[in-house]
């Protein structure tokens, strides 16, 4: 963007803002209809099917509508009533009628847009993003970032060397509790953190993404079902058309991972983000296809187990066949632990200290911690997209792609260890994955012998606090007999 246009829109953003908190939207209509419409960030659509629609298209009209300096121009599916309905929707919401494209790719080159949001299957998202960021666009993608580890280190590369905003649609992360956490945990109030702990659970009489429902409409001559599978760019391999497999594709390997990309990976980044922690150093995964005998390959029951360089365990749990007794979110530390209970809905969490005989502290109670609630995290996460468009700030983002990379990179390893039953280092170095060997456990076991001192989270500043051990009194009689003699002396 020129630098008038780029004024134009910091401005108008600003207006529009002042506006909405002044509760008087018909000015800034007044003021932006006045103004060329290439002043505003120019948006289309990859993918405005499920999430695509009810939250890329629905959250960014309203945003439009309400003053914010955004244009919504082109919609792009492989399915012609997705985008119908899309440009129907953005035409009532913001008086724009968007231009429909089946090939993402010609929109890029015809609408001189400024931003995409995609929301495509999960093979499709790398190839999509790394389209879009070389094309100077902005990105909004929908979780999971990628569909492989590679693909995440490829993203990250082509993002931090374009300069763009990108925003990965963990919505969670826009939540203020994340921020929180990670300041009272680098403060020491834990002491050292060891272990957190996350799950996704749920239940269902019909399988899970089993309820996204098949549609008589949903033929070959409606859907591009070709450029869907996306044979000619080696994303995977054909098949006859089939209604299950396109609507209900997370049930399968090709085109998704189930609960480890569409679920864990909510609730990874979360814990990421409230830890500071990125990449972990050896993951391994567990479960099964226990009970949804169905035809899906993907697991009902798994685990991922993450063990990060740091000296802290993530851990990821869940069943897609039970949901009445989850295990609850939290974070472990020597001197105490932050409880949150479960799901996305937080006023607030719980510290429950350790025993003062641990602590040295009697003062330590229980007690609850209270924290900006947010109702609709999707509108929130759009509008941090937004903002750090509008500001030209990728760090801005509540979940830029290296925070995405990260929390894939975990979930995916945990999902390639389940399918091939092998545990998987990720050296962060250099940013590859190799079979796992006892180098991990020969590590730590080497540190403990040197009698050395613990490692922390990224940012921590409290020294010492609630990570060291005091030494018991009969300790002075270890150690080795050398020539038979007393190391305690005589």
């Amino acid at each position: 963007m020129n630098t008038n246009r780029r004024d134009f829109i910091k401005s108008s953003s600003a207006a529009a803002a002042a506006t909405v908190t002044a509760g008087a939207m018909a000015s800034t209509a007044t003021a932006a209809s006045t103004v060329s419409p290439n002043a505003k960030i120019r948006i289309g659509f990859i993918g405005p099917g499920g999430r695509g629609f009810s939250a890329h298209v629905k959250q960014l009209s309203k945003l439009a509508a309400e003053g914010q300096p955004i244009e919504l121009v082109a919609v792009c599916d492989v399915y012609n009533k997705h985008v119908d309905r899309a440009i129907k929707h953005i035409e009532k919401a913001t008086k724009v009628k968007a231009t429909g494209y089946v090939d993402y790719v010609e929109m890029i080159e015809k609408e001189n847009l400024d931003a995409v949001c995609i929301g495509t299957p999960d093979h499709w998202h790398a190839t999509q993003i790394i389209h879009s960021l070389k094309a100077g666009l902005h990105v909004y993608c929908e979780k999971p970032m990628t569909k492989t580890v590679e693909e995440a280190v490829a993203v990250v590369k082509a993002w931090q060397g374009s300069g763009k905003v990108m925003q990965v649609g963990v919505q969670s992360t826009s939540l203020p509790v994340w921020n929180q956490i990670n300041s009272l945990l680098n403060e020491g109030n834990l002491g050292k953190v060891l272990m957190y702990q996350t799950e996704f659970f749920r239940n269902s009489i019909m399988g899970q993404w089993r309820y996204y429902r098949l549609d008589k409409e949903m033929t070959p001559t409606n859907i591009d079902w070709k450029r869907w599978l996306g044979t000619e760019e080696g994303l995977a391999e054909y098949e006859p058309f089939d209604r299950e497999k396109y609507a209900q594709w997370r049930r399968y390997w090709p085109y998704g991972s189930g609960m480890f990309t569409d679920l864990f990976v909510h609730r990874t980044t979360s814990m990421l983000k409230a830890t500071g922690l990125r990449f972990p150093g050896r993951v391994v995964g567990a479960g099964g296809l226990f009970l949804e005998y169905d035809g899906r390959s993907v697991p009902d029951v798994a685990t991922v187990v993450a063990d990060f360089k740091e000296g802290v365990q993530g851990l990821v749990t869940a069943t897609m066949a039970c949901q009445e007794t989850p295990v609850q979110q939290m974070i472990r530390g020597h001197h105490g632990s932050y409880v949150l209970g479960n799901g996305e809905a937080f006023d607030g969490f719980d510290f429950v200290p350790e025993r003062p005989q641990v602590t040295l502290n009697s003062k330590l109670k229980k007690k609850r911690i209270t924290t900006n609630e947010i109702k609709d995290t999707t509108y929130a996460h759009f509008q941090n997209w937004v903002e750090a468009m509008v500001a030209e700030d990728p760090s801005m983002c509540n979940n830029d792609p290296l925070l995405g990379a990260a929390a894939i990179t975990t979930v995916l390893l945990g999902a390639k260890s389940y399918r091939e039953g092998k545990v998987y280092f990720f050296d962060d170095q250099k940013m590859e994955v190799s079979e796992a060997d006892d180098s991990w456990s020969k590590r730590w076991e080497a540190i403990s012998e040197k009698r050395g001192k613990p490692m922390h989270i990224p940012g921590w500043k409290a020294g010492d606090a609630g990570s060291t051990l005091q030494e018991p009194d009969h300790m002075n009689l270890a150690g080795p007999w050398v020539d038979g003699k007393d190391p305690a002396g005589s």
